[in-house]
């Protein structure tokens, strides 16, 4: 295929010349010798450009350059695949502890609302419900996913003030859990953070929510089967 390329411009480059030629000669001073002079400088300019960009030599180096550029985009595409996959690993499947931890501390650098990245063990014995339990919520009756939880409440004082009331003071020392909550209930995907004593666990119930495929692999009837990245930071429910 090069050579054929090469043939036709080579080809394309003298079948121009007549052209060329007919309006030096017509255009330029009317005296044979500086028509000749015309003619020559015009057909050097037609031989630099022939070994610049027709020439064997020429045609290996655009060759060489254009894979080297191909293979530069395609090592290039190759780290955005492997961002991508790792980005998906840190939401989804992951095969170390490392990408739930960026994950957690992206979410909340403070840690906030079960989302540090604390690997929970050895498990209290006081703890009483497990990350993929399907819950109802006892005053709101709203329904969700444990995805998480505090051994007592983690979130700003302000919040903290505000959604746990004056006679409820013990709320903050026992656990508290992470909520994805079921859309047909709430909608927008809302996440809450519930004190264990609003918890109420359901069965044989299952929850719509945009993250529940983020965090779990199936539902096997009765609860939501952990991904390895949220399993390593609760081995233990």
């Amino acid at each position: 295929m090069i050579f054929d390329r090469r043939a036709l411009l080579q080809f394309s480059a003298i079948f121009l010349l007549v052209p060329v030629q007919y309006l030096v000669t017509k255009y330029s001073s009317n005296t044979a010798t500086e028509q000749t002079q015309s003619i020559k400088q015009l057909v050097r300019s037609i031989r630099t450009f022939s070994d610049k960009y027709l020439s064997l030599y020429s045609w290996k180096t655009w060759s060489k350059e254009l894979i080297l550029k191909f293979s530069g985009l395609k090592k290039r595409k190759l780290k955005v695949d492997k961002a991508a996959k790792n980005k998906k690993e840190m939401g989804g499947e992951s095969f170390g502890q490392s990408p739930a931890v960026e994950v957690r501390k992206m979410k909340d650098p403070n840690g906030y609302f079960a989302s540090s990245p604390e690997v929970r063990s050895p498990r209290p014995a006081h703890v009483k419900y497990r990350i993929g339990q399907v819950m109802k919520h006892k005053k709101w009756g709203y329904r969700g996913i444990i995805v998480g939880w505090d051994v007592r409440a983690r979130a700003p004082e302000e919040w903290l003030r505000q959604m746990h009331p004056p006679d409820k003071p013990h709320w903050r020392d026992y656990p508290n859990y992470s909520i994805i909550v079921d859309t047909r209930d709430r909608p927008d995907g809302q996440t809450t953070y519930v004190a264990e004593e609003n918890i109420e666990i359901v069965s044989n119930t299952k929850v719509m929510h945009p993250q529940t495929d983020k965090h779990f692999e199936s539902w096997d009837g009765a609860q939501y089967i952990a991904r390895p990245w949220l399993k390593e930071l609760y081995p233990h429910d």
